[in-house]
């Protein structure tokens, strides 16, 4: 018998690490999953990214190997073989053709969980002595051995990979799912591209789109439950999401689509036309420029649009959520043209009605085209979408002018006024190409264009005493916004010696209009513990013209950036070198006179320096030191030099981690120190300035994957030691910055019934300790702790699979102030029960 000795594992032989990244597909090897047969017509594949092979039949097409390479979610129990593989083509969305005879007397044993559909295969099959190749793009035949003329047996081997584009791309380069399919291996690095968790020195978390679904997530907060590094809260008076990284905001204008800033949705997204969210923990200002909003230093949030795969998808989804949320979600995805080049991935979403807080209502409503095609040498995307969201009689956040901080009412209650609602309509387009100049050089470009409309009446709470007595106003603020953005540059991969460079260059700019008036109404007396609503008040002081807003501020934001990564001893060793040269343009207006009243022009010059180390394999250890860049403050009117307008100011961090990856388990171990200038009003001049600092330090730790079968862990806790510094007069020097807790935990876990067939139940518990409010640390937040539970259970009904999901976030209906962050309080949701039923077709 032939021997398989070099070609096991995970690919990572002596034949791989010879040839490194260089071998091509077109090797004389071929493995049919179960048993190895060895045959002349058959060829190897390679991931160029990794260096993973994957030795396949050579009637395999491409897209035939991406199909095999997704994980999807596999439940088939112990069962005779024919029955087993029969449930295995309807949940692979394969057919499965075999002789009758081949599969008499065999069984199958039970698999279960996220896996591609080969590596399921692999399972039913093992012991067998069965192989299988692919006689068509949608057709698995299955045969013994002895009926392959020609063929010589092997020894069972397992080898893991898949096909990908060249490792300068970035289109189409997706990091697969982890172990347990919560998480992905990687994310996206700005124009880095698509890393792998293990190559990058930076933490990253992916939460995928089988996520998104089972936990029924409607926005992005949502999603980010899941993440002990992450807490969210309410923007400044609205109802916007706001997401505390590290200590640190993010707001919602700072959030990036595809690696680009400024196409996002303002204030709330909603997910049904995305796969992923991830996360960058840590500044960024190389990896993606200056932050539109002004905000990132602890991290950014970047948004993958859906694609169409190579298998066709009709979803469609009904939902209801507490209290009378009724919602619908269609999602279709089809491949079309030579090899499937082309790609089409539709979706149109809409939910209306009453929420789990009293009174509060909600309407969203959701249309998406993703396109793409992929091409030997060229990549394209287009996604465009429109979205609407109105909020009536949101609960609003809480400002605190009294001694103490007040309980939380009942999770429920609400103090809204009842003439306060929030309007916004998103529109946006954003493409992006690359073209394989050479196959070791690649083009890329990208353009985006976004128009935003924002009404409303907003009615801010501010609590005077330990009572709950408080006041209530009037802000209403028309804005609209116009952004455009563009990217161009090349990635090249380039050896010099025993050294492999990937290095980067490229040119970006996004420019951002923003148009809007405002109106004060006069306040009114209330409670936060019994309200007392009143009618819409007079106004007592506006700006601006309603009917034809006024140009309020042009942003232009530029930059030309640079960066080679060096790998050393077959990669084991890597060095990322770079900076990011950028220019800020701003100019204010007077929104009467429509004159142009302050600009800047300035410009800064933001470097990185990372290194990984891997020992082994299973272990990657990382430091860097990167910098975020933010738009100056302006002097308020408080000081005397108001309206002086300040140049941009950088941050600084630093940070150690490591990173493992058993396969099936993995995790991170980073600590970090993060200092970021603020603005402060010197007490004896009462004269402003960029003066002081927040100097944050924490240890971040994470685990995710499936440690054992049918089990899945998500979770972590992060230790933060939030300080400040060079405070006006030393006033207030050591104490504790606002809205930045000394920890938060995490922990969630799903498990799939061994006694009930194709069922999960899951629990989720989130801890956060006490938040000053205050800078001066006199008024302080209590700690709190929520529980999540869930379940879900997939019937095959009419030869079509339905999955019922049932989420309770909040089960004991706990009252609390989930974040401080910004010097006010927002309250955390009551206990809210989803339900939905989706079906594929």
């Amino acid at each position: 018998m032939a021997s398989a000795k070099g070609v096991s594992g995970t690919g990572q032989s002596p034949l791989w690490k010879s040839t490194g990244r260089r071998l091509g597909a077109g090797a004389a090897i071929a493995v049919l999953i179960g048993s190895a047969t060895v045959a002349a017509a058959e060829t190897a594949t390679l991931d160029t990214a990794t260096g993973d092979a994957t030795l396949l039949p050579a009637a395999q097409t491409k897209n035939q190997i991406a199909q095999s390479r997704e994980a999807r979610r596999f439940d088939i129990p112990a069962q005779p073989l024919a029955d087993a593989l029969t449930l295995f083509g309807r949940q692979a969305g394969l057919q499965v053709t075999l002789k009758a005879t081949i599969a008499d007397s065999l069984s199958a044993p039970e698999v279960s969980g996220s896996m591609p559909p080969q590596q399921a295969l692999q399972r039913l099959l093992a012991g067998t002595g069965i192989v299988w190749h692919f006689s068509n793009d949608n057709t698995v035949a299955l045969e013994r051995p002895e009926n392959l003329s020609g063929a010589i047996v092997l020894d069972p081997i397992q080898v893991e990979g898949k096909l990908s584009a060249p490792p300068t791309a970035a289109i189409g380069t997706l990091p697969q799912e982890y172990a347990g399919g919560q998480v992905a291996r990687g994310g996206r690095l700005g124009v880095l591209g698509n890393q792998d968790m293990m190559d990058v020195p930076f933490n990253i978390a992916s939460y995928t789109e089988e996520t998104i679904r089972n936990q029924q997530a409607e926005t992005i907060a949502d999603v980010l439950a899941n993440d002990p590094s992450v807490r969210a809260a309410y923007g400044y008076g609205n109802f916007s999401e706001l997401f505390v990284i590290r200590g640190f905001e993010v707001s919602p204008d700072d959030i990036s689509i595809d690696g680009m800033y400024g196409n996002a949705p303002r204030q709330v997204v909603a997910l049904e036309m995305y796969e992923r969210v991830e996360v960058l923990k840590g500044a960024g200002a190389f990896l993606n420029g200056v932050a539109p909003g002004g905000s990132g230093v602890g991290g950014g949030i970047n948004l993958v649009p859906k694609r169409a795969k190579d298998e066709p998808l009709t979803r469609v989804t009904g939902s209801f959520a507490q209290k009378t949320i009724f919602g619908g979600h269609a999602d279709i995805g089809r491949r079309f043209g030579p090899d499937k080049a082309f790609g089409v991935r539709v979706n149109a979403a809409l939910r209306e009605g009453e929420t789990a807080i009293e009174d509060e209502e909600r309407y969203s409503h959701l249309a998406s085209l993703g396109f793409d095609y992929r091409g030997d040498r060229t990549r394209l995307t287009v996604d465009t979408g429109t979205q609407r969201q109105r909020i009536d009689q949101g609960r609003p956040v809480v400002f605190v002018t009294g001694p103490t901080v007040p309980d939380a009412p009942s999770a429920g209650d609400n103090y809204a006024r009842s003439y306060s609602y929030s309007e916004l309509t998103d529109s946006f387009i954003q493409a992006q190409a690359e073209y394989d100049i050479t196959d070791a050089l690649t083009a890329y470009a990208g353009l985006g264009f976004r128009s935003m409309r924002e009404d409303g009446d907003y009615a801010t709470v501010t609590v005077t005493d330990s009572a709950g007595n408080a006041t209530a106003g009037l802000l209403t603020v028309p804005r609209e916004d116009e952004n455009k953005s563009g990217q161009l540059g090349m990635r090249g991969e380039l050896e010099t010696g025993p050294v492999l460079h990937l290095f980067n260059v490229g040119v970006s700019a996004l420019r951002t209009v923003n148009k809007n008036a405002f109106d004060f109404g006069f306040s009114s007396a209330t409670s936060i513990y019994d309200p007392i609503d009143s009618p819409r008040p007079d106004s007592f002081f506006s700006g601006g013209d309603f009917d034809n807003l006024p140009k309020v501020s042009d942003t232009y934001l530029r930059s030309l950036y640079v960066s080679d990564t060096l790998s050393f001893f077959d990669e084991r060793v890597s060095v990322t070198l770079g900076a990011r040269a950028q220019s800020i343009r701003t100019k204010q207006y007077d929104r009467t006179t429509l004159r142009e009243t302050s600009s800047y022009d300035q410009s800064a010059v933001t470097p990185v320096i990372g290194l990984v180390v891997k020992p082994t394999d299973e272990i990657s250890l990382y430091a860097n030191r990167i910098e975020s860049l933010a738009q100056g403050p302006t002097a308020p009117n408080t000081a005397i030099n108001v309206g002086q307008v300040f140049p941009p100011f950088t941050s600084t961090q630093y940070e150690v981690g490591g990173k493992l990856d058993l396969g099936n388990f993995g995790g991170s171990l980073a600590f970090f120190e993060t200092t970021k200038p603020s603005g402060v009003t010197d007490l004896n001049t009462n004269v402003f300035g960029v003066d002081g600092d927040q100097r944050n330090r924490g240890i971040e730790l994470t685990l995710f994957g499936e440690p054992l079968d049918g089990v899945r862990l998500l979770g972590g806790i992060t230790l933060t030691d939030a300080e400040l510094q060079k405070t006006a007069g030393g006033t207030n020097d050591g104490n504790k910055a606002s809205g930045a807790p000394a920890y938060q935990a995490n922990f969630g876990a799903e498990w799939d019934l061994p006694f009930l067939s194709r069922a999960t139940v899951s629990a989720r518990v989130l801890h956060t300790a006490s938040q000053y409010l205050d800078v001066e640390n006199t008024l302080k937040a209590p700690s709190w702790t929520r529980f999540d539970i869930g379940g879900r259970l997939t019937r095959t009904i009419s030869e079509q699979d339905v999955t019922f999901l049932l989420n309770v976030e909040n089960i004991a209906n706990t009252a609390y102030w989930a974040s401080a962050q910004g010097g006010y309080l927002t309250q955390g949701n009551p206990l809210a029960a989803k339900f939905s039923i989706s079906m594929d077709f």
